[in-house]
């Protein structure tokens, strides 16, 4: 497996960079590059959201890795990138970027779909909702 095309991967509590997760899948040998950003929303379940408070385990990084390795086996991957933030995000704050660029476009569809579902399902990164009527919830990787 090349694990050279995997190019960034970070957990950080500062803003995140569209530009920067772009940048880094940039490949000639790329015909199509996937990028998808997820942002703090204003709802959930019917109820208003405020904002997120994100927390990390310290293996978050490593399972990242390990992810990212996972996608880097099943598709011909030019390159990948994933950044998620933790600490306190409001509405419309940017939580995760993830790109895939790869041969195709379709391939880098199916990989960068693969690398959030997986990264949102198997990665120990965790958010507590804070709701418009003062309650709270926990959200978290399986």
């Amino acid at each position: 497996m090349d694990t050279d095309v995997i190019r960034l991967l970070d957990i950080r509590e500062t803003p995140l960079s569209v530009d920067e997760v772009f940048a880094a899948v940039g490949h000639p040998t790329a015909g199509g590059t996937d990028l998808f950003v997820g942002t703090v929303r204003d709802h959930d379940g019917g109820k208003g959201v405020t904002a997120l408070e994100y927390s990390a385990h310290p293996s978050a990084v490593a399972e990242l890795r390990r992810v990212a390795e996972k996608v880097v086996a099943d598709f011909p991957v030019s390159a990948l990138a994933a950044v998620h933030r933790v600490g306190t995000l409001e509405v419309g704050d940017i939580a995760v970027v993830v790109a895939v660029s790869c041969p195709h476009r379709g391939e880098a569809f199916d990989a960068c779909r693969r690398l959030i579902d997986t990264l949102k399902h198997e990665v120990p990164i965790w958010k507590h909702q804070v709701f418009a009527d003062g309650t709270t919830e926990w959200v978290g990787a399986c």
